[in-house]
């Protein structure tokens, strides 16, 4: 059997982020999908999806995200069901979310948002300059030509003097 859902849409709120009682967290979001058609006025309407995303992967995307960020979310669509105060049987059908990408740079936001993107540093780990020279043209940019290994302005880390802790399940390899 397959399953699996594929979105890229604007967050309609910032994540909310909470912790089971076994200390799991587990975030929940809205995500606005356009549609790829307009309807009978021109307008393009979109759908809301809810999603729900769990562990060290949620924490990362509601540090990461705002209202209004673009981002693209694969996951498995999973229906849950619940009895409500009123003793009514209530169906709730959502995304569960396994992976996420970022799809804006960090000060491409709307609204002026200080939104995180999926852009990385321009210092390498090893402290040795590098260049973004594609096809033997030089970077214009004097922030991508880091000569001197230290500047820090796309580091989100940089400044904050809390230490960071990664294991083996953060790392992408």
């Amino acid at each position: 059997m397959i399953n699996t859902v594929v979105l890229t849409g604007r967050l309609t709120r910032d994540v909310d982020l909470r912790y089971t009682q076994s200390g799991a967290a587990v975030g929940s979001f809205t995500l606005a999908v356009d549609r790829r058609f307009t309807n009978q006025n021109g307008d393009r309407e979109a759908d809301f999806v809810n999603c729900v995303i769990w562990r060290k992967s949620a924490e990362n995307l509601a540090n990461f995200v705002h209202k209004g960020s673009l981002l693209g979310v694969e996951g498995r669509l999973q229906t849950r069901n619940y009895e409500n105060k009123q003793g009514q049987r209530v169906y709730v059908t959502e995304v569960v979310v396994e992976n996420f990408t970022l799809l804006e740079p960090r000060n491409g936001g709307q609204q002026g948002n200080n939104n995180m993107g999926n852009q990385a540093p321009q210092q390498n780990p090893f402290g040795t300059p590098q260049s973004n020279n594609f096809g033997g043209q030089s970077d214009s940019n004097p922030a991508n030509n880091n000569q001197n290994g230290n500047d820090n302005s796309a580091d989100p880390f940089a400044g904050s003097g809390d230490q960071i802790d990664i294991s083996d399940d953060d790392l992408p390899f």
